[in-house]
Protein backbone atom coordinates (compact mmCIF):
# COMPACT_ATOMS: atom_id res chain seq x y z
CA UNK A 1 0.00 0.00 0.00
CA UNK A 2 1.43 3.36 -1.03
CA UNK A 3 1.47 6.79 0.87
CA UNK A 4 -1.91 7.64 -1.10
CA UNK A 5 -3.76 4.19 0.35
CA UNK A 6 -2.40 4.96 3.54
CA UNK A 7 -4.07 8.43 3.50
CA UNK A 8 -6.92 7.45 2.41
CA UNK A 9 -7.42 4.48 4.95
CA UNK A 10 -6.65 7.34 7.76
CA UNK A 11 -9.06 9.62 6.56
CA UNK A 12 -11.89 6.84 6.64
CA UNK A 13 -10.85 5.77 9.76
CA UNK A 14 -11.38 9.52 10.95
CA UNK A 15 -14.47 9.67 9.80
CA UNK A 16 -15.58 6.65 11.01
CA UNK A 17 -14.12 7.87 14.49
CA UNK A 18 -16.00 11.05 13.97
CA UNK A 19 -19.42 9.42 13.14
CA UNK A 20 -19.10 7.02 16.27
CA UNK A 21 -18.94 10.34 18.36
CA UNK A 22 -22.57 11.97 17.19
CA UNK A 23 -25.07 12.43 19.60
CA UNK A 24 -28.51 10.21 19.49
CA UNK A 25 -31.93 12.29 19.53
CA UNK A 26 -33.15 13.49 22.90
CA UNK A 27 -36.29 11.80 23.74
CA UNK A 28 -36.90 14.48 26.14
CA UNK A 29 -37.34 17.48 23.96
CA UNK A 30 -40.73 19.22 24.77
CA UNK A 31 -41.74 17.62 28.02
CA UNK A 32 -41.46 19.44 31.38
CA UNK A 33 -39.27 18.24 34.05
CA UNK A 34 -41.83 16.42 36.55
CA UNK A 35 -43.64 18.98 38.46
CA UNK A 36 -43.25 21.76 36.13
CA UNK A 37 -45.38 23.05 33.56
CA UNK A 38 -43.18 23.99 30.36
CA UNK A 39 -39.77 22.25 29.19
CA UNK A 40 -36.81 24.71 29.27
CA UNK A 41 -37.09 27.62 26.54
CA UNK A 42 -34.83 30.14 25.01
CA UNK A 43 -34.50 31.90 28.27
CA UNK A 44 -33.34 28.81 30.10
CA UNK A 45 -31.16 28.19 27.81
CA UNK A 46 -29.34 31.12 27.58
CA UNK A 47 -28.99 31.28 31.64
CA UNK A 48 -27.87 27.63 31.74
CA UNK A 49 -25.24 28.59 28.70
CA UNK A 50 -23.96 31.11 30.98
CA UNK A 51 -23.42 29.22 33.87
CA UNK A 52 -22.28 26.21 31.93
CA UNK A 53 -18.47 26.76 33.31
CA UNK A 54 -19.62 26.71 37.04
CA UNK A 55 -21.91 24.45 36.84
CA UNK A 56 -19.58 21.62 35.01
CA UNK A 57 -17.11 22.34 38.13
CA UNK A 58 -20.39 21.78 40.17
CA UNK A 59 -21.24 18.41 38.39
CA UNK A 60 -17.72 16.64 38.96
CA UNK A 61 -19.17 16.99 42.86
CA UNK A 62 -22.48 16.19 42.93
CA UNK A 63 -24.18 13.90 40.86
CA UNK A 64 -27.58 15.58 40.39
CA UNK A 65 -25.92 18.15 39.08
CA UNK A 66 -25.71 18.43 34.66
CA UNK A 67 -25.03 21.48 32.58
CA UNK A 68 -27.93 20.94 29.73
CA UNK A 69 -31.36 20.73 30.45
CA UNK A 70 -32.77 17.89 28.55
CA UNK A 71 -36.35 18.74 28.90
CA UNK A 72 -36.22 21.82 26.79
CA UNK A 73 -37.45 23.22 23.42
CA UNK A 74 -35.33 22.25 20.89
CA UNK A 75 -33.86 24.24 18.76
CA UNK A 76 -34.32 27.48 20.37
CA UNK A 77 -33.10 26.26 23.68
CA UNK A 78 -29.93 25.00 21.90
CA UNK A 79 -28.85 28.05 20.33
CA UNK A 80 -29.61 30.17 23.19
CA UNK A 81 -27.41 28.11 25.08
CA UNK A 82 -24.61 28.75 22.58
CA UNK A 83 -24.90 32.11 22.94
CA UNK A 84 -24.95 32.34 26.57
CA UNK A 85 -21.65 29.59 26.58
CA UNK A 86 -20.04 32.15 23.75
CA UNK A 87 -20.98 35.61 26.14
CA UNK A 88 -18.96 33.51 29.19
CA UNK A 89 -15.85 32.57 27.38
CA UNK A 90 -15.83 35.91 25.28
CA UNK A 91 -16.94 34.64 22.05
CA UNK A 92 -13.15 35.07 20.59
CA UNK A 93 -13.99 37.76 17.58
CA UNK A 94 -13.56 41.13 20.09
CA UNK A 95 -10.08 39.53 21.89
CA UNK A 96 -8.58 38.61 17.94
CA UNK A 97 -8.82 42.50 17.27
CA UNK A 98 -7.44 43.23 20.28
CA UNK A 99 -4.67 41.70 19.95
CA UNK A 100 -3.96 42.67 16.32
CA UNK A 101 -4.36 46.08 17.32
CA UNK A 102 -1.90 45.91 20.15
CA UNK A 103 0.66 44.00 17.68
CA UNK A 104 0.56 47.26 15.57
CA UNK A 105 1.04 49.56 18.36
CA UNK A 106 4.49 47.69 19.50
CA UNK A 107 6.13 47.39 16.05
Amino acid sequence: MGARGVRITALGGALLLLAACAPGANELVGTAVPGEADPAGFLLGLWHGFIAPIAFVVSLFAEDVGIYEAHNVGGWYDLAYLIGLSAFVGGGGGASQASRGSRRRRV
